[in-house]
């Protein structure tokens, strides 16, 4: 069995599994510092003692393993548009004090909701979501492209603060071609089209495009982008799927780069038009991830191409041709290993068979020859009854059983989540009802932090803990384990700045007593410290 057909099979296998029974109800309740997991997953065999401490009134011993008893690693991201006021702010023109109010509920959103990550659109038509001396205030955001917030904020600085405050990672998303929008208002003096008028061409619905070919243009874009790299605490770059334009935005008629390619040949350059396309933006590609590494390694680089990379790949697959008509080799930058993740927008369902999901995501993995992270973008936007729940809830399973060395989902887009409170349900009490870390990214950095040095007590019938590490500013989370009598390992997920927790010794009718804990450390990238497992003697 080939390695696609292995994988299609397995996700039909789930699919029949999760359909045949409600997947919109869990079949525990979320478990809390007062109640057990009833997660059905047994422990490792434990290896043997290495030292014994005294704890107050309670003799421990301590064993070490390197692995933690649970993998709870997965990204959970969903995208935050911004132009045509899709997500945020909900029009333009709004006060700062709405726009941080709008901002804080999203992210409050994500926060309860067990999300670990949001995409947020920051320059959606060759403008700026925040301070630049590069490119103009954005339209969206006052209402006038150009014209500053007032009172004066940074929106983009606000929306890392509050996002890393709620253990969020934040990925900036920008179009790196785009530069008009057709809700994007008046174009003003400060426009790279006023600016630099060579660069832009006017398509036929009223959009504008910067030539992707043109050396300035790369020039341009690859300095924007670093100047985020470079000014900001961001945790990640985004780049969707607007390369070189639809075609239906210029009426079907080919973009007007005529100039650039005729000075292409006049060079004697000998690529075909379409091959010469292709190339500069592969160049783009590459020369973003390599600069973005030359300056912040651990800063991840996403792209979210079209879902489908060429129709009869694979075989029974059709629809848009994104090679041909956007000029973007996707299946190329996986194979090379360009990005860091890869998040095709599989917006189709399960069982469409011409563009079926479980399908399209088994041939992108089959393309993922260098272990790049695969976080297919599901669309969340098909309304909230339970047939389109029971499709989000079983395309994330899907998922998670296709790709489990590193589960993730991106959702297109929050509005849905936020809309339909049946959906947003489902997913907090179901696969979502735990917390869950970021997948590490290995070929960025595998150096896990060190192991916490750890001290607890018991008072009032908590249990009491305190932990340090030599280096606290390279830790971004620490994972709290603990399992009770005759239990499952459970954990909770805390922040990086905090160094106590306290948890009830004992809990239930049955007056379970606490049996085990542990702490582990996580850096930025995901790496997770070995697991020192403290077992409390009765």
């Amino acid at each position: 069995m080939n390695k696609i057909t292995h994988l299609f099979a397995t996700a039909l296998f789930l699919l029949l599994s999760f359909t045949a029974c409600k997947t919109t109800k869990p079949t525990t309740e979320p478990s809390t510092q007062e109640n057990v997991v009833k997660d059905t997953i047994v422990s490792a065999e434990k290896p043997e003692v290495k030292e014994e401490i005294p704890g107050e009134d309670n003799p421990v011993s301590i064993k070490e393993k390197i692995n933690p008893p649970l993998n709870i690693e997965e990204f959970r991201a969903a995208w935050i548009a911004t132009v045509a006021n899709i997500n945020w702010p909900s029009k333009s023109g709004l006060s700062t004090y709405q726009q941080q109010q709008e901002a804080l509920k999203l992210l409050d959103f994500l926060k309860s909701h067990n999300f670990n990550a949001v995409i947020f659109q920051v320059r959606p038509q060759a403008d700026a979501l925040y301070q630049s001396e590069l490119e103009p205030w954005s339209y969206f955001l006052t209402g006038e492209q150009g014209k500053a917030p007032d009172p004066y904020y940074d929106p983009l600085d606000f929306w890392i603060k509050e996002a890393h405050k709620r253990g969020l990672e934040l990925h900036v998303w920008l179009n790196p071609y785009r530069a008009h929008h057709t809700t994007g208002g008046k174009v003003t003096s400060t426009s790279i089209i006023r600016k630099k008028p060579e660069l832009a061409v006017e398509l036929a619905n009223g959009m504008w495009w910067l030539d992707p070919a043109q050396k300035e243009t790369q020039d341009h874009s690859a300095a924007v982008v670093m100047d985020i790299v470079n000014r900001y605490d961001i945790d990640g770059v985004h780049f969707d799927d607007y390369f070189y334009p639809y075609d239906s935005y210029n009426n079907g008629k080919d973009f007007p780069d005529e100039k650039t390619f005729m000075a292409y040949q006049n060079a004697d350059g000998k690529l075909s038009k379409a091959d010469w396309r292709r190339d500069h933006v592969n160049k783009f590609i590459k020369r973003i991830y390599e600069e973005i590494k030359a300056e912040k390694p651990f800063v991840k680089f996403g792209l979210s191409p079209f879902g489908i990379w060429r129709p009869g790949y694979p075989e029974s697959v059709s629809g848009y041709d994104q090679y041909d008509k956007l000029y973007a080799d996707a299946k190329l930058w996986l194979n090379e290993g360009w990005i860091d993740y890869f998040t095709p927008q599989l917006y189709w369902q399960i069982n469409q068979y011409a563009q079926s999901f479980p399908e399209l995501l088994g041939w992108w993995e089959s393309e993922n020859t260098k272990n790049r992270h695969l976080w297919p973008g599901i669309n969340v936007g098909l309304g909230g009854d339970e047939k389109n729940v029971d499709e989000t809830i079983n395309q994330i399973m899907i998922t998670r059983g296709m790709l489990p060395e590193s589960k993730g989902t991106v959702h297109w887009s929050i509005g849905p989540l936020v809309k339909h409170e049946n959906l947003a349900r489902a997913l907090v009490e179901g696969p979502y009802r735990k917390k869950a870390l970021v997948p590490p990214s290995p070929w960025l950095d595998d150096s896990a932090p060190e192991v916490p040095e750890f001290s607890f007590k018991v008072e009032n019938d908590r249990l009491l803990m305190n932990w340090e590490v030599s280096d606290p500013k390279d830790i971004s989370r620490y994972v709290i384990w603990f399992k009770y009598e005759q239990g499952n390992w459970d954990y909770k997920i805390l922040d990086g700045n905090v160094t106590s927790f306290s948890l009830q010794n004992v809990v239930g009718e049955k007056k379970k007593m606490m049996e085990r804990i542990g702490i582990t450390a996580v850096d930025r990238l995901g790496n997770q410290s070995d697991f020192k497992e403290i077992i409390l003697k009765k």
